[in-house]
């Protein structure tokens, strides 16, 4: 009698340690200090669905794309975050270019409070803002990674470029495009005295641009647009028939040249000043004028080896462990990534807090912190 209660007393608290521990995420994979789990690996999977049938995918094609995802899944993601870590190995600095990208971005979405633009951006990708500034800034390492340590060191002879220029010229004739930056000087809610000054310090900016001096540092110790002032009132390219700014503007900037600074114009929320930075007529481009893109297109297929070549070599040189079931189609040959026993690991248990800062510093997808994953030593787990 007493050892049927002794059992069911150990079955009982056993069954309440059990339902105590949450499993948050699965680690795949441990690639030097990070992780990759299944749940990003299976957000990878689903953004190329989604994105596959936007594109009109479906079918037998769509199902072979998913398989070759399926194949290279764990590889793609090994090869991000190795490229994310050089570039911090490598003290690439890349602040300045995300809060351009990002003040671009909210530009184009014509929203000006900060708050309501990080809800769009949750709206249109899914994720944070703060976990898209993140993947935004991973995939620029990424590529100042492969530009500076491959692409730099390619090099393609001038007369190879020119012969491709010449057999692809009808795929550089451009369309007439504008480059602008900007300066705002905020009239919202301003008695006429007030309204005065503002007039006045616009007409003072603009004889000071007209003059010499930068305008991108007017804009920036100026302008009330926050989001551009930041980049020096740099905007996005326009091309004329995208018909993206009202059409005073738009004939006015389009028959000026290189240089040229607008007299305030009166909007509907305050007095604009414009530079125009760079304007292309339409028609065929110089070789000049597309000699980076030329280069670009020729070195490209060159690239993907050298690019596997270097990835081999990081990997060799990192600590790699990979979970039974999971396969990195980059593998570098002769290593070793075996999963050790867990008899020779630390515990792999962490709180469910440091399982998402881990996750703001390093993003590869967002981790599904309500899935449940299938038990085992090496999950992620945590007790409220």
């Amino acid at each position: 009698m007493f050892s049927r209660i002794f059992l069911l007393t150990v079955a009982s608290v056993a069954a309440a340690m059990a339902a105590d521990v949450r499993i948050v995420e699965e680690i795949v994979a441990k690639v030097n200090g990070d992780i990759i789990t299944r749940g990003e690996i299976e957000h990878q999977r689903q953004l190329l669905e989604e994105e596959a049938r936007r594109q009109g995918v479906t079918g037998q094609r769509l199902a072979d794309a998913l398989k070759q995802q399926q194949q290279d899944a764990l590889r793609d993601q090994i090869d991000q975050l190795l490229l994310v870590q050089k570039g911090k190995d490598l003290n690439i600095k890349i602040d300045a270019e995300i809060t351009r990208r990002l003040a671009e971005l909210q530009v184009q979405s014509k929203i000006t409070d900060p708050d309501k633009f990080h809800t769009y951006v949750r709206e249109q990708t899914g994720m944070s803002f703060e976990d898209f500034k993140q993947q935004m800034t991973n995939q620029l390492l990424t590529q100042r990674v492969i530009g500076d340590e491959i692409s730099s060191k390619i090099s393609v002879p001038e007369a190879e470029l020119r012969k491709y220029y010449e057999d692809h010229k009808t795929e550089f004739v451009r369309e007439e495009q504008v480059f602008l930056s900007q300066i705002l000087i905020s009239t919202e809610g301003k008695t006429p005295a007030q309204l005065a000054v503002a007039q006045k310090k616009a007409a003072d900016l603009v004889a000071r641009a007209r003059k010499g001096e930068k305008f991108s540092d007017l804009a920036r110790d100026n302008s009330d647009d926050v989001a551009t002032a930041k980049d020096g009132g740099n905007l996005p390219p326009y091309k004329r028939s995208d018909h993206l700014m009202v059409k005073e503007i738009e004939d006015l900037v389009f028959q000026q040249k290189k240089g040229f600074v607008s007299d305030p114009i009166k909007t509907s929320v305050g007095l604009l000043i414009l530079r125009v930075d760079e304007r292309f007529e339409p028609g065929q481009a110089s070789f000049e004028e597309v000699k980076e893109e030329v280069t670009q297109r020729v070195a490209g297929p060159r690239m993907q080896p050298r690019v596997r070549e270097y990835l081999t070599r990081l990997r060799q040189d990192a600590f790699l462990e990979i979970k039974d079931g999971y396969i990195d189609s980059g593998s570098a040959p002769g290593k070793d990534t075996r999963w050790k026993e867990v008899a020779e690991l630390k515990p792999q248990t962490t709180t469910k807090e440091e399982v998402a800062a881990r996750h703001r510093k390093r993003f590869l997808g967002v981790i599904p912190h309500g899935s449940k994953a299938k038990s085992s030593p090496d999950a992620v787990s945590s007790k409220p």
